[in-house]
């Protein structure tokens, strides 16, 4: 990943957008060339020396039939939106200004490893589950369902962990705008009702 050092991602950001993060893409290479698949997902930083990504997939998706060469790749992202050079106070200062991406973005890489295992799928479940339904009136259990039909289910699907080696991280929030052009940019995403996008950047102008 291409990240000049005004947009590199400190430790906390890259830990709070993976502890944040519900949903990202695996890419793997593998015999058949790259496999891409778009999956809910879980950071358990207990595990190995960064910490792992937990997911599933269909029994029937060949990428977890295919070896992965390699490392393979989550891409997990953050917050994004456009930016428009009406917002820049530089705008009416000189004219020299162009319309940009504001964005959040972590690669991945790690080793990925197959869980063909009812109970390492079943609790990995029972985690995502409990992540999404927690703090919901009424929530849902996994033993809600009948045990033979959820049994059934879980077959139906296979573990995969991708134990991390390293991670590259991007966080380009106009930090390399001028403070007026950055202050602009909030109010700007204020304005149309993107309070995470106004955060976002508030904060990478601290």
């Amino acid at each position: 990943m291409y990240v000049p050092a005004h947009f590199s991602a400190d430790d906390a950001e890259v830990a709070e957008l993976l502890a944040g993060c519900d949903a990202a893409d695996l890419v793997t290479n593998t015999p058949r060339g790259l496999l891409a698949t778009f999956l809910p997902v879980l950071y358990d930083p207990a595990v190995g020396e960064h910490g792992a990504i937990l997911a599933h997939v269909a029994r029937n998706n060949d990428q977890w039939r295919e070896p992965a060469s390699g490392e393979s790749l989550f891409i997990v992202h953050g917050p994004d939106a456009y930016v428009s050079p009406s917002w820049y106070a530089s705008k009416a200062e000189h004219g020299r200004v162009v319309p940009t991406w504001n964005y959040l973005t972590a690669h991945v890489y790690g080793r990925l490893v197959v869980h063909d295992d009812p109970a390492w799928v079943e609790s990995m479940v029972r985690r995502l589950t409990d992540r999404h339904e927690h703090g919901r009136d009424p929530s849902w259990s996994v033993d809600d369902a009948p045990a033979a039909f959820v049994a059934g289910q879980l077959r139906a699907i296979v573990g995969l962990e991708l134990v991390i080696s390293r991670v590259e991280a991007k966080a380009k929030m106009s930090q390399n705008r001028p403070g007026a052009d950055r202050a602009g940019v909030v109010e700007g995403y204020r304005a149309q009702g993107d309070a995470t996008m106004a955060e976002a950047v508030r904060k990478a102008s601290r």
